[in-house]
């Protein structure tokens, strides 16, 4: 007699953290861009309602596979493998870095820095011309498409002065 054949729940917990995390994160921009202009906010509310949207259909497909019990909340998918916790910790360790260095480093040099060192962690140090190059490439079209070209204020630093003194 066959025995039916017994396969293993998807884990889903760890899928879930980083939806989570962004539904938590665009809730609290919304209540951000109450004062700006209503073209900020309309953009804002429509970008962020795709996202909302995207992020309740992945939870409704979570919650279905649950209910039918092919899943489980287990975190194994992001404890596994057990080889890149070191390097999730560490590119980690860059992000909140970079959110706690740009203030003083300017947005253009931080993010080069943060592009470069997280390429080079990930990559584990291979190519590191090109990443230099990726990088910086990265760093100074962002640069000019939200500095120059929006006017958006990101944080001033050293190469955003330099440049103001510039242009």
């Amino acid at each position: 007699m066959n025995e039916p054949e017994k396969t293993e729940k998807k884990h889903l917990g760890g899928d879930l953290v980083i939806p989570v995390a962004a539904l938590a994160f665009t809730l609290y921009y919304f209540s951000t861009i109450i004062d700006s202009p209503w073209t900020a906010q309309v953009s804002a509310v429509f970008i962020g309602s795709i996202l909302i949207f995207l992020i309740l259909i992945f939870i409704v497909k979570s919650v279905v596979s649950l209910r039918r019990g092919d899943a489980d909340l287990g975190m194994d998918s992001l404890l596994n493998p057990r080889s890149f916790i070191l390097k999730r910790l560490a590119l980690l360790g860059l992000t909140l870095g970079y959110v706690f260095l740009v203030d003083y480093g300017g947005f253009t040099l931080t993010t080069f820095g943060f592009l470069t060192l997280a390429m080079l962690l990930l990559s584990g140090g291979r190519n590191k011309r090109f990443i230099l190059i990726l990088s910086g490439g990265l760093a100074l079209g962002g640069y000019l498409l939200f500095i120059l070209a929006f006017d958006t204020r990101f944080p001033d630093g050293p190469f955003e002065q330099l440049m103001e003194r510039i242009l």
